[in-house]
């Protein structure tokens, strides 16, 4: 069965890390470009970070940016997403997606394939 599935959530003190998967089953990730996103309670889902197929190209939004990283491991077909100084308003569903019809391997990607998401909650 080809799936998306998102781990490495949950609960997190603020100022600590967390690093993120998004491992693929029954595809190749490695031909895409993956966009994480989030979506807190009560607000729209908002775009956090992407990176290439190839790796070459990555971004992190305002939101997390300078203190968040992207990597991906192709031999386990997974992309990794950390984030650190964790703050309360990163508590969030997060999500990991691809442009699948569009078989898009650059950024940004707006997402027709979604994982199930991982919950991360930054609370002391």
């Amino acid at each position: 069965q080809e799936k998306l599935v998102e781990s490495g959530g949950g609960l997190v003190q603020p100022g600590g890390s967390l690093r993120l998967s998004c491992a693929a089953s029954g595809f190749h990730l490695d031909s895409y470009a993956i966009g994480w996103f989030r979506q807190a309670p009560g607000k729209e889902r908002e775009g956090v970070s992407c990176i290439s197929s190839s790796a070459d190209s990555t971004y992190c939004l305002d939101s997390v940016k300078g203190r968040c990283s992207n990597s991906r491991d192709n031999a386990k077909n997974t992309v990794y997403l950390q984030i650190d100084s964790l703050k309360p308003e990163d508590t969030a569903v997060y999500y990991c997606a691809i442009d699948r019809k569009m078989y898009s391997q650059r950024c940004p990607v707006i997402g027709d394939y979604w994982g199930q998401g991982t919950q991360v909650t930054v609370s002391s």
